[in-house]
């Protein structure tokens, strides 16, 4: 998992070269004028989503992990906290569902292990294959504008 703000991208272009193009469409693209809704980049190797939401919290929220993607999480506008979860021991409370490339696993079991990080506007999350993590809780309600950029590995 890695936390950052776009004006830092180009470290962590090296790690994948889907990764760096995802990466310069963040910076490239005015995601305030889109449409919510999902846009191919390069078909399903990498993949945009655009979607507004409200925050929920945490208690509410299942972890995730994803096998085939990257996960790119850029907020656009608002302010939210993601879960991030060290895997270790968990037993996912939904097994892995291949062909939506998640698996779940639930707070209440995992909650003492969990830290949970801010990520404002103009920041991003990398979360790597088999990163658990929660995205879109806060303890109060938050609108949010939020990038989901898929690349695969």
């Amino acid at each position: 998992m890695i936390v950052d703000t776009l004006a830092n991208r180009h470290l962590y272009t090296q790690l994948n070269p889907r990764l760096a193009t995802a990466l310069a469409h963040l910076a490239e693209t005015d995601f305030s004028q889109l449409e919510m809704g999902n846009y191919p980049l390069e078909g399903k190797d990498i993949f945009v989503i655009v979607n507004d939401y409200q925050t929920v919290p945490k208690h509410t929220a299942p972890f995730e992990v994803h096998q085939q993607y990257i996960d790119v999480q850029y907020v656009v506008s608002g302010e939210e906290e993601f879960g991030y979860l060290p895997l270790a021991d968990q037993t996912p409370s939904k097994a892995y569902f291949a062909d939506h490339d998640y698996a779940n696993y639930d707070y209440e079991s995992n909650k003492q292990d969990a830290a949970f990080i801010p990520l404002k506007a103009g920041m991003f999350a990398l979360f790597f294959p088999g990163d658990i993590h929660m995205p879109g809780t806060s303890d109060t309600p938050q609108q949010v504008r939020k990038v989901v950029i898929k690349v695969k590995v």
